[in-house]
């Protein structure tokens, strides 16, 4: 919103010396956001003053052009030249060559003498042109950034202006003004409007204002106008489109008359420019007092006015020029004829005020805020309007704002207004809200007394009633955003100062903090970046091939899934069940720029639904609050949402250097990095050979928990899907689900006992049926060399000549120690024994 200083003014006690900025730093005290400063002279400056016409010269030249050679007057005759600058005659008349024809001897122009600046940087000067010494210029409405009319000068007489020889042209036009640009939340629409902002400053700054709604002279009721009829028979959410129609007629307007400067100066720096005088009224007045009103050509009309919600395949030619197909849920002004405007949007081009109009009837209508925002968005038609009506506008000022369109026509148009008029609609119930004597010094945290609160919320326009130690509150009827208790309690605080609210650090309650569940993903996703992967946010939608391919480890296997109503692409119409396609497209990303060696994870949700079939079979319409029973079947309705980690690694383990051959990530990373996962969290995993068809069939392993849950797989993709991904060769992956993993952990991580005993070492290999999985041989070993053990690792397996067909070696390293004492040798070849007896009972293990 864009606040012309001068117009304000008029209602408020601003300074007259008061700048933009100061106003801005005043409405900034009452939570006003501030945008910018306009400022007209800060690109045009210097001598530019009103001349008149002496003497008209017509001079062919060579190359096909005329120009003219003037003879003007800038100052009175017989009045002193006070103008001084290289170029300006003593005299008072100037010699200025000017190519524009719309002008005659005796016409006042607008002169910019030498040593002035016009926007774009341009300086005039006295210089030599067409054989003659030009001493300023003639100029037009684009020169001085007023209008886009550049093929003919100003003619000032053709503007209804006769100011005095010497006249000031910057201030004549309000090229002295200037505007401070506010930024308007949607909460408070009012302060769309000069009416809006007046009351804001006198807020701020303890000042009184004038209400230029109170100066309008309304009738108490209006009769025997227009026929309107309010007809809305489908209204959204059952609130009707229009609940209030006020119609006006002037007849007998000049429409030669032009806009009178001081408005169109006013429009102008309020960012609209000027069209025709009913049209510069009609947004007058809706910046004035934020209230939107439209101007129709009254013998256009076509018999009575219908306010009614468009027909199948109903169309409108727009003020704009373009034809629009309606949908049935705009609301649209109609006559006989049909479509005559979108409610609150834009009028209709049939019915537009033009150069011929001489009657004029004025429309100030209430229309609902959902059904003008729906339609504008619909349309993409923006307007000042629907800007307005859309966040909220006072129901109770139309009739002023019908009256003061009204008195203008009168005034500058040279009409006759009609004394009857139409008035039709109900007025909303008020609304009445019961805020506790206590209640805004508890919530804001500092003491206000009974007659602070009384006058703050009298301040704000609010009728109050006391009701003991309470306050029945009606808020005033501009502002809609007053509904409850909090929101008084909240316009106190903003009305007392933000500034006078002490600052105090609550203190925080006890028992409170991180759950379990998130403690356990904070130290997880850390491990896994402390463990030199980078971290990485895929998007969740896939496409149906990916989720048949990752979501289920057997080929053909049916893995449910959601599909998209509204996809960003046909291809990515669904919700992923495995976090792999999306680690894979970032990586193919990286890859095709450069970045070779990779190691990636993702933490993030996937979406397991039971079958096909999600949701509910009604979604609630917008506007309705959904019950407790309606909320409980959407929230049944969704899919089962569990987080996964997936790692993806390509390339190199680390970069190349002197002495420092890098390594390429294999299965066995990926492995590791899974078994990470379940350690930061106290899990032991289960590793086992396992089968998935995303997954090399001889080199992937299944994890699992000690109860035989399966929470993963980890190890090389499918050579065949990493062609086609265009991966590199022998990359690897890992994804488990985490909340799995979290479900099994124990609350409470015990670390081991260091013993300051020594420990006994010993190995063992032993020789297996080649498909007994290493790990199953191990956990054997461990269950027999009992508590003396301390730790087995694989670290051998051999598969050839001397160990026979069918069998396989597995090398074990056993490490012994005893808690309260020093082992001897014998104790610890005695628990290997034992660990090599139990895995030769369990698999026939045979020691090498």
């Amino acid at each position: 919103m864009r606040i012309p200083l001068s117009w304000l003014r008029e209602y408020t006690q601003l300074p007259a010396d008061a700048t933009a900025e100061d106003l801005m730093a005043d409405l900034v005290s009452v939570g006003l956001e501030e945008e910018a400063v306009h400022r007209p002279s800060e690109s045009i400056s210097g001598p530019i003053v009103v001349g008149q016409v002496l003497s008209l010269v017509k001079e062919p030249q060579t190359n096909g052009k005329t120009i003219n050679w003037c003879q003007v007057r800038v100052v009175p005759e017989g009045q002193e030249q006070t103008l001084t600058g290289k170029g300006i005659d003593p005299s008072g008349v100037q010699g200025i060559v000017c190519g524009a024809h719309n002008f005659v001897e005796g016409d006042k122009v607008v002169v910019t003498l030498p040593g002035a600046t016009l926007p774009g940087d341009f300086h005039i000067a006295a210089r030599k042109t067409y054989g003659h010494v030009s001493a300023g210029m003639i100029a037009s409405a684009r020169e001085l950034g007023i209008g886009e009319d550049h093929d003919g000068i100003i003619v000032l007489s053709r503007l209804g202006l006769d100011p005095e020889l010497g006249t000031d042209a910057l201030a004549l036009f309000g090229l002295n003004d200037q505007a401070a640009e506010i930024n308007v939340t949607p909460d408070r629409s009012y302060c769309f409007s000069i009416r809006g902002i007046a009351r804001e400053y006198a807020h701020a700054t303890g000042t009184s204002f004038e209400d230029p709604a109170t100066l309008v002279t309304a009738p108490a009721s209006l009769e025997g106008g227009y026929d309107v009829v309010l007809d809305d028979r489908a209204p959204i959410y059952g609130v009707l489109g229009c609940d209030r129609f006020v119609a006006r007629t002037v007849r007998g307007i000049d429409p030669t008359r032009p806009t009178p400067q001081w408005m169109v100066s006013r429009l102008r720096l309020a960012g609209v420019r000027s069209i025709s005088l009913p049209v510069d009224i009609s947004n007058y007045v809706m910046f004035e007092l934020g209230q939107p009103t439209h101007c129709y050509d009254l013998d256009k009309l076509t018999g009575t006015i219908t306010v009614r919600r468009a027909e199948e395949s109903e169309k409108l030619e727009t003020l704009d020029g373009k034809v629009r197909e309606l949908d049935p849920e705009d609301l649209l002004i109609t006559d006989e004829s049909g479509p005559i405007g979108i409610a609150g949007v834009m009028g209709g081009a049939s019915t537009e005020c033009s150069d011929t109009t001489v009657n004029v009837l004025v429309e100030s209508a209430h229309f609902d805020t959902v059904t003008v925002g729906r339609s504008r968005r619909r349309h993409k038609l923006p307007s000042e309007a629907s800007k307005r009506f859309e966040r909220g506008v006072d129901w109770q000022v139309a009739d002023e704002a019908a009256q003061r369109v009204v008195d203008l026509l009168v005034e500058l148009g040279g009409g006759v207004a009609d004394e009857s008029g139409t008035d039709v609609g109900s007025a909303p119930e008020p609304v009445n809200i019961l805020l506790p004597g206590a209640f805004a010094s508890e919530r804001i945290g500092m003491e206000f007394s009974e007659e602070l609160i009384a006058r703050t919320l009298g301040d704000l326009g609010a009728k109050i009633e006391r009701r003991g130690a309470d306050y029945l509150v009606t808020p005033p009827s501009w502002r809609l955003d007053l509904e409850t208790k909090e929101d008084l309690s909240e316009e106190i605080a903003r009305l007392v100062g933000y500034d006078k609210i002490p600052s105090r650090l609550p203190v925080a309650p006890p028992g409170r903090g991180l759950t379990r569940t998130q403690q356990q993903r904070r130290r997880l996703v850390q491990a896994l970046a402390d463990a030199g992967l980078t971290e990485v946010l895929a998007y969740p939608f896939v496409s149906q091939a990916a989720n048949d391919t990752f979501g289920v480890a057997e080929a053909g296997a049916v893995r449910p899934a959601v599909k998209l109503a509204n996809p960003l692409s046909e291809e990515l119409g669904w919700l992923r069940t495995s976090i792999l396609p999306g680690l894979l497209e970032v990586a193919k990303r990286n890859l095709s720029r450069g970045f070779r060696d990779l190691a990636l994870f993702e933490a993030g949700l996937v979406f397991l639904p039971e079958d096909s079939r999600i949701g509910t079979a009604s979604i609630p319409p917008l506007g309705t609050l959904p019950t407790d029973d309606v909320l409980d079947a959407l929230e049944a309705g969704l899919p089962h949402q569990p987080l996964h980690i997936g790692a993806v690694f390509t390339g190199h383990d680390s970069p190349a250097a002197a002495n420092h051959a890098p390594r390429l990530w294999d299965w066995s990373d990926a492995l590791d990095i899974a078994r990470l996962a379940g350690d930061i969290l106290g899990v032991e995993l289960v590793v086992t050979q396992g089968v998935h068809q995303a997954f090399h069939p001889g080199r992937t392993a299944q994890l699992a928990l000690r109860t035989g849950e399966v929470v993963g797989f980890a190890g090389e993709l499918h050579p065949k899907l990493l062609a086609a991904q265009d991966l590199p060769a022998r990359s690897v992956a890992l994804e488990l689900d985490a909340d799995m993993l979290f479900e099994a952990a124990p609350d409470v991580i015990v670390a081991r006992h260091i013993s300051t005993f020594p420990m006994a070492t010993q190995d063992v290999a032993l020789i297996v049926d080649a498909g007994v999985p290493a790990d199953d041989v191990k956990e054997a070993l461990r269950e027999g060399a009992g508590e003396l053990l301390e730790e087995v690792h694989l670290f051998d397996v051999y598969a050839g000549q001397g160990i026979g067909e069918g069998k396989k070696s597995l090398a074990f390293g056993l490490r012994f120690r005893a808690s309260d004492r020093t082992l001897t040798a014998d104790e610890a070849s005695e628990a290997r024994a034992a660990a090599v007896a139990r895995a030769a009972e369990r698999f026939g293990a045979v020691q090498r």
